[in-house]
C-alpha cells in the first residue's frame, strides 16, 4: 500500500532507504521536544512567571510535531521533510511576547495562529512567489544571523557563562561551578560530535553529559517515563489580543520568519533532493508550504508555537530519502516519544543551553553569503544581527534592518527600483515603534 502512494519506484527508493532517511532525520532534530518545552518554560519558571507550562508544551510539542510530518507525509508526498516548533520564534514567544510584553501564553498562541492562517493564505495565492523575490537576500541572511545571535545570548545565559553586570549589564558567570563547566563541555561535545559527522550529535551530546551530571550528583534524575503531561493550551489560544495593534507587530514577526525560513528550507533541501528544475523553479513547493502552514494553525490549537520544516531534513535525503514516507516515520518516532517528559523534565538547564548554542551557530553561519561588498546590502543585515541581541528582540531587529535599508535605497536614488515590499515593511515598522 505504502510503495503504491509514496511510488517508490518512480523515485527510484524503496522502504527501507525511506525508514532509514527518516531516522536519520529525526535523530538530527530530536533535540527539539526537550528544547522547546524548556525555552517556552522560561527554563522551568512556567505560569508563575508568566511563561509556559512545561508538561503541556512537551505534549504538544511532540503531538504537532507527529501531526505536521503526517500531513507533510500524506499531502506533500514528494517531499521528504520534518517538521517541528521552530527554534528561534520560540524564544521570541516566551521572552519576546510573554516576558518582555506582558501577554500571556494563551494570547501569544492566538498570535501564532493569526499568523500561521495567514501563512496558509499566502500559500495559496501568487502572493507568496512575490514575496519571496522581494526581500533582498543580504536581509534574509542577517536576519537570521541576527536570530542565531539571540538564541546565542540566551543560551550562555542559561548556561550561566554571562550573567548580569550592574555596570557593564553582563559579565562572565562563575566557570568554577561544575555545571557551569559541563555545559561548556557538552558544547564542544556536540562540536566535535559534528566534525565526526556523527548523526544525532545535539541529542547525544545532551543525553550523555546530563547522564555525567545525574551520576555526579549535579542535577536530580525524574526518571524516564510517565503518562504525557495533561495539554493545557489545547483550544486555549486567546484572539482578543492578536486584534490589537500593539500585537500587530508580533503577528508580522512571527509570520516573517515562518514564511522565509520555510522558503529557505524547502530551497535548500529541494537542491539536495534533486527537486530544482533547469530554470530553477521548486517542484512542488506550493504542498510542501501548504503542509507548513496547517501545521502551525494546529500547532498553535495543541498549545505551541510556530510550527515549520526543519533544514535538519537534508541530513535524511542525504541518507536517501526522496518521498514523504520519510516524513512519517520522523513522525512515528516522535509519536513514540510522548511519554519522556521526566526525562526532559531532569535535565540540567546548562546542558539544554549548550544545544542551544550550538542551535546558534547554525543560524549564524550562513553570513558568509551577504554581500559585503555592497555597504548599503550589508549594513542593514548587520544592524539586524547586532540590534536582536541587543535589545533582546527579534521584532526590534526586522523592523530597524527594514528600515535603514529603505533609507538607504531612498538617499541613495535608488527608489524606483526597490521592491513595494520594502517600504510597507519599512513604514508598517515606524508605525510599530510610534505605538509601542
Amino acid at each position: 500500500m505504502l510503495d503504491n502512494y509514496f511510488n517508490y519506484k518512480k523515485h527510484k527508493t524503496d522502504f527501507r532507504t525511506e525508514v532509514i532517511a527518516g531516522v536519520t532525520t529525526f535523530l538530527t532534530m530530536a533535540y527539539i521536544m526537550f528544547l522547546n518545552p524548556f525555552i517556552l518554560s522560561g527554563e522551568f519558571a512556567g505560569p508563575e512567571k508568566g511563561f509556559f507550562d512545561f508538561g503541556a508544551v512537551y505534549t504538544a510539542t511532540i503531538l504537532a510535531t507527529a501531526l505536521a510530518c503526517f500531513i507533510m507525509a500524506f499531502y506533500g508526498k514528494t517531499w521528504p521533510i520534518g517538521l517541528a516548533p521552530g527554534m528561534g520564534i520560540n524564544a521570541f514567544v516566551a521572552f519576546g511576547v510573554c516576558a518582555g510584553m506582558g501577554y500571556t501564553p494563551q494570547e501569544a498562541l492566538g498570535a501564532v495562529l493569526v499568523a500561521g492562517v495567514l501563512f496558509l493564505a499566502i500559500s495559496l495565492t501568487p502572493l507568496r512567489a512575490w514575496l519571496i523575490n522581494s526581500i533582498p537576500k543580504s536581509l534574509k541572511l542577517g536576519i537570521g544571523a541576527g536570530i542565531g545571535l539571540f538564541l546565542a545570548i540566551i543560551g550562555l545565559q542559561i548556561m550561566e557563562v554571562v550573567v548580569d553586570d550592574p555596570v557593564t549589564l553582563v559579565k562572565l558567570g562563575d566557570l568554577s561551578n561544575p555545571l557551569v563547566l559541563l555545559g561548556c563541555a557538552t558544547f564542544i561535545a556536540i562540536i566535535v560530535l559534528e566534525k565526526m559527522n556523527i548523526k544525532g550529535n545535539i541529542i547525544i551530546g545532551i543525553l550523555v553529559f546530563s547522564i555525567i551530571a545525574w551520576a555526579a550528583g549535579l542535577a536530580k534524575f525524574n526518571g524516564i517515563a510517565s503518562a504525557p503531561p495533561p495539554m493545557t493550551y489545547l483550544f486555549e489560544f486567546d484572539l482578543s489580543a492578536a486584534m490589537t495593534a500593539g500585537m500587530s507587530t508580533v503577528i508580522f514577526t512571527l509570520l516573517f520568519i515562518d514564511f522565509f525560513d520555510t522558503a529557505g528550507t524547502l530551497t535548500s533541501v529541494a537542491n539536495v533532493a534533486g527537486k530544482v528544475d533547469k530554470n530553477g523553479k521548486v517542484q512542488d513547493i506550493n504542498k510542501a508550504m501548504l503542509s507548513d502552514s496547517v501545521g502551525t494553525v494546529a500547532g498553535a490549537m495543541m498549545g505551541t508555537t510556530t510550527v515549520t520544516s526543519y533544514v535538519e531534513s537534508g541530513a535524511g535525503v542525504k541518507a536517501g530519502g526522496k518521498t514523504g514516507m520519510t516524513s512519517l516515520v520522523i513522525g512515528v518516532l516522535f509519536l513514540a516519544c510522548i511519554f519522556f517528559a521526566p526525562l526532559a523534565t531532569s535535565l540540567p538547564k546548562q546542558i539544554d543551553g549548550a544545544a542551544l548554542l550550538f542551535v546558534s551557530v547554525l543560524f549564524v553561519r550562513n553570513i558568509t553569503d551577504i554581500e559585503w561588498n555592497d555597504i548599503g546590502e550589508s549594513a542593514p543585515a548587520i544592524l539586524a544581527m547586532i540590534a536582536m541581541p541587543l535589545t533582546y528582540s527579534i521584532s526590534n531587529g526586522i523592523a530597524l534592518a527594514f528600515v535603514s535599508y529603505a533609507l538607504i535605497r531612498l538617499l541613495t536614488g535608488k527608489a524606483s527600483s526597490t521592491s513595494p515590499a520594502i517600504w510597507v515593511i519599512a513604514v508598517l515598522s515606524v508605525i510599530s515603534f510610534a505605538v509601542s
